[in-house]
């Protein structure tokens, strides 16, 4: 504690990130922080965070604490500049549509949107052009964005008197405002709005925006109410560089979507006459998947797993024992009635494996029993929430499930995070990171088991993973209903995270199903239950891996890895000779013997992402050789026919990524598009 100086004023001390300490007036700001420690950090600062909990950059620090400096680059930044973006927004909509009113404006992932009610006017996309004009106006301003405490029963009358229902509404509900007297009201200018905050301390910290998208959106999400307002997303960057790499990456993904791609190399189809959210896999999409579950299958038979197959339904008590209903009811599918007994769609394989093992006596000896299963689950997803292969009703996990002695846990789980490494690897998500996903010990209702046994299974997964070297952050609330879990976190090659594999230790299960297995002693014990998906969802992770090549896959995984494109009638024999050997050697291939131009057929071939494209024509016939191209690459020459198959199957057995023409990073730095 700094001395007192009574010439000066009491003290407070700061302690900063890297542990050191600073003294500073009582009523110092974070800002005057950020100063002491350099201009440029000062001139970067949009807010702080005070011992862990975020604040305004000017708010006064009246104690001892920790203090961190937020700028566009801490983990919170984006999320404070987007959503001070969205109340510059709102100012502007104020000033360019006087009696506009105002419903939600939150930050969201990739940026910011803000509900509006402007009457009979509906927003065409100059109006969103008008609107970024005025916001930059508005930022040229610089105007101070300051907070203010209000009794809750003044801010009720103060957003009455303005006629803004939707604010009123948001104060009067004890669901939001609960037994608060106080609220925030954060005022810029002439504008001044509901919010707890925290925001950037000046209009002018907000340099370079871009409005996206108008669409129409429910009030409070409640379509029986009839009330739609406008919703207008947009983004923001301190810099207009940034803006433009942004926008660049919108674009691309776009172009990556995996619904349109997967139309386009006619790998799955989504039709209303099957069925919202249940995809139907064509024959190029069905032997990508196979692939896929053919890689782990060899992977999990080197590991010691056996493979099994469980029905589709299961009897409800089942689901009763193992607490999926009812703690999973409003994602499950209504039970279906069988004569005098209850069935549901299986929303998880995990049951029938604890009946699996439970179905014999097992020994200390016996165990690890580790059971695989790509198991085809169901769950009731409502139909706003479905998109293409990511978000389902019908999906399959790589799922296995592995029965351990308490002993073999750590050792059990160390070789599941080894695999699912190598398949985040092998298939080209080099940047990953992990969340270890606890309970929350505020919020037990939602969790099952005792104290003690969440404690052994979270102290469990945080040896490993810090054993393992990972890389992670704690998500307390995050685990599954019986237990804590590894959740992985995998970039894409745009930047974008997404979550995927999975492994989790389940002390709870094994319990509810009584299960048991004889101690060298001769007592019965307990095993311990690993869950665990590499993939996670077959159907979510095709998806993301589509958009993560742009469905330009690698050798071994593309679902047609060669075609052969005969130039003339005269080598269409030797064509199909050579689309056999390449089948022989197990190679994929396709004969485009269509009466068509060469550059046709390439033209084709290039816009199915095949890899290889093999041209032969008479010279070609006659010397055995093929000229190569390569998919995005063009001509590489020619070759014998030996030749290539040996550089092919080489290509696959090493799982070679796909050559990238230009990388992503350099074409948004470039503004282009890449090829």
């Amino acid at each position: 504690m700094a001395q007192i100086d009574e010439t000066t004023g009491r003290e407070v001390t700061v302690t900063l990130p890297d542990g050191s300490t600073r003294t500073f007036p009582t009523g110092s700001t974070a800002l005057d922080v950020a100063r002491s420690i350099s201009p440029r950090l000062a001139d970067a600062a949009l807010g702080a965070k005070v011992d862990g909990k975020l604040v305004d950059l000017n708010r006064p620090i009246d104690r001892d604490a920790t203090v961190a400096i937020v700028t566009f680059d801490s983990p919170e930044g984006p999320q404070m500049y987007w959503h001070s973006t969205s109340h510059l927004m709102a100012e502007a909509v104020t000033q360019l549509f006087p009696g506009a009113k105002f419903g939600v404006g939150p930050a969201v992932e990739g940026g910011f949107y803000y509900d509006m009610d402007l009457g009979d006017h509906r927003l065409t996309q100059d109006d969103l052009t008008s609107i970024e004009v005025k916001m930059r106006e508005l930022s040229a301003a610089d105007e101070p964005i300051t907070c203010t405490s209000v009794p809750r029963r003044e801010a009720i009358a103060r957003f009455e008197a303005k006629g803004d229902e939707y604010k009123v509404e948001i104060l009067t509900d004890p669901a939001i405002a609960g037994g608060q007297e106080t609220v925030t009201l954060y005022t810029q200018g002439d504008f001044t709005d509901l919010c707890r905050g925290p925001h950037v301390p000046s209009t002018g910290k907000i340099k370079a925006v871009k409005l996206l998208s108008i669409s129409g959106s429910y009030w409070r999400g409640d379509e029986k109410r009839g009330i739609q307002l406008q919703r207008v997303y947009g983004v923001s960057y301190p810099k207009q560089k940034q803006l433009d790499e942004h926008l660049f990456r919108l674009e691309e993904a776009k172009r990556r979507d995996h619904r349109k791609l997967g139309r386009e190399l006619e790998l799955f189809m989504l039709i209303p006459e099957v069925g919202q959210g249940l995809p139907i896999w064509l024959p190029k999409g069905a032997i990508l998947r196979e692939t896929l579950e053919n890689y782990l299958k060899v992977e999990q038979r080197r590991r010691g797993y056996l493979p099994v197959i469980t029905p589709h339904i299961g009897n409800l008590d089942l689901y009763r024992t193992s607490g999926h209903y009812p703690y999973y009811a409003d994602s499950q599918f209504d039970p279906i009635k069988v004569e005098d007994e209850q069935y549901m769609l299986k929303p998880m394989n995990c049951p029938h494996h604890c009946m699996i093992y439970a179905s014999k006596p097992r020994s200390y000896r016996d165990l690890p029993v580790r059971l695989a299963e790509f198991g085809t689950v169901y769950r009731y997803e409502k139909s706003g929430q479905l998109s293409g292969l990511t978000r389902v009703r019908s999906f399959t996990q790589d799922d296995a499930h592995l029965f351990v002695r308490p002993d073999q846990v750590r050792e059990e789980m160390t070789g599941v995070l080894e695999l699912m490494r190598q398949v985040m690897t092998v298939l080209g998500f080099e940047q990953f990171t992990t969340r270890l996903s606890f309970r929350d010990p505020a919020n037990k209702a939602k969790f099952v088991g005792s104290d003690e046994l969440w404690a052994t299974a979270e102290a469990d997964i945080l040896a490993v993973a810090q054993a393992s070297g990972l890389e992670y952050t704690v998500g307390l609330g995050e685990g599954a209903f019986y237990g804590p879990k590894i959740d992985f976190i995998v970039k894409d090659a745009l930047g974008r995270e997404w979550q995927l594999g999975t492994v989790q230790v389940d002390y709870n299960l094994p319990e509810r199903f009584d299960l048991t297995y004889t101690a060298a002693d001769g007592s019965k014990q307990r095993p311990v239950m690993i869950h665990r998906a590499p993939f996670g969802s077959l159907e979510r992770f095709i998806g993301v891996l589509i958009e993560h090549f742009a469905g330009n896959f690698p050798l071994w995984l593309a679902p047609v890895q060669v075609a052969v494109l005969p130039i003339t009638d005269a080598a269409a024999g030797y064509a199909a000779e050579l689309q056999q050997r390449l089948s022989d050697a197990g190679l994929r291939s396709e004969l485009d013997g269509r009466n068509e131009k060469i550059g046709y057929k390439i033209r084709e071939a290039e816009l199915m992402k095949i890899p290889y494209m093999l041209v032969v024509g008479a010279k070609e016939a006659e010397a055995g050789t093929v000229s190569v191209r390569r998919h995005g690459l063009g001509d590489e020459g020619s070759m014998s026919a030996d030749a290539l198959i040996e550089r092919l199957l080489a290509e696959v057995a090493t799982k070679a990524m796909p050559p990238e023409p230009v990388a992503i990073e350099q074409n948004a730095k470039k503004g282009k598009k890449s090829a």
